[in-house]
């Protein structure tokens, strides 16, 4: 009996050092172990994303997983839309120029693929855009005349064209500052065409149907002509007896 004593008392440590371990920290309990099922390990991961983001991004939330904590967390307030410039000065004239013209294309560019029904995210998603460009454009000073502008011509949003109709407006109102051209509102989607794949396949398809309309129409042309003749042809023959 005096034997088993050691093993008594190691037996009731190891109960002790466990049960101490579990009061101390419970979080350890909410790890998955590797034997535990799927959804026992998924259950386990939310938990543990919830405590470092203070959100669970499960799926039924923003959208799940990792994203969806993201989400929540990199909510913009109105204040930092529309807050201050954030960029200096930018003296460099010719640097200023080139990132002018690239930076016009992008936009015109992006109005002209702007959905032509957006839904209300997707409105709100461009003006935030157009907002937070200007704050954080490269040129400082440039950015200043840019959010002057918003508050005169505010971004126009409801459809892909009332978008590239407003970034003609405000391109023409910032070359008339500079004394530069003045750009012809009408064609400025055909300007900024991105040339992209889906684009051109559209418009194949759109000259193909025209294509076969046409010819079905010219196809009855000729077909009501020949009829026509085919009948001036019967009626003279019976008007002469033959």
């Amino acid at each position: 009996m005096a034997r088993n004593k050691p093993v008594t008392y190691i037996a009731f440590l190891a109960v002790f050092i466990f049960l101490y371990s579990y009061l101390v920290f419970p979080s350890s309990s909410s790890r998955a172990s590797p034997f535990s099922s799927p959804a026992e390990q998924g259950t386990s991961k939310a938990t543990e994303h919830r405590g470092r983001f203070g959100k669970s991004s499960s799926s039924g939330g923003d959208g799940g997983g990792f994203i969806g904590g993201i989400a929540g967390a990199l909510h913009v307030s109105k204040e930092t839309i529309q807050g201050g410039v954030i960029m200096p000065k930018l003296g460099n004239e010719t640097i200023k120029a080139e990132l002018g013209r690239a930076s016009w294309r992008l936009l015109h560019t992006m109005l002209a693929r702007f959905p032509e029904k957006p839904t209300t995210d997707e409105r709100e998603a461009l003006k935030s855009y157009i907002h937070l460009f200007a704050r954080l454009y490269p040129c400082g000073e440039c950015a200043d005349h840019f959010r002057l502008l918003l508050e005169q011509y505010p971004p126009q949003t409801s459809s892909r064209d009332a978008a590239s109709q407003w970034g003609c407006v405000v391109h023409n109102a910032v070359n008339k500052r500079l004394n530069k051209d003045i750009f012809d509102c009408g064609t400025i989607a055909d300007k900024y065409h991105c040339g992209c794949a889906e684009e051109d396949e559209k418009k194949r398809k759109q000259e193909a149907e025209a294509e076969l309309v046409k010819g079905t129409k010219d196809g009855k042309k000729k077909q009501k002509v020949v009829e026509e003749g085919e009948m001036k042809l019967v009626k003279e023959g019976l008007t002469r007896g033959g």
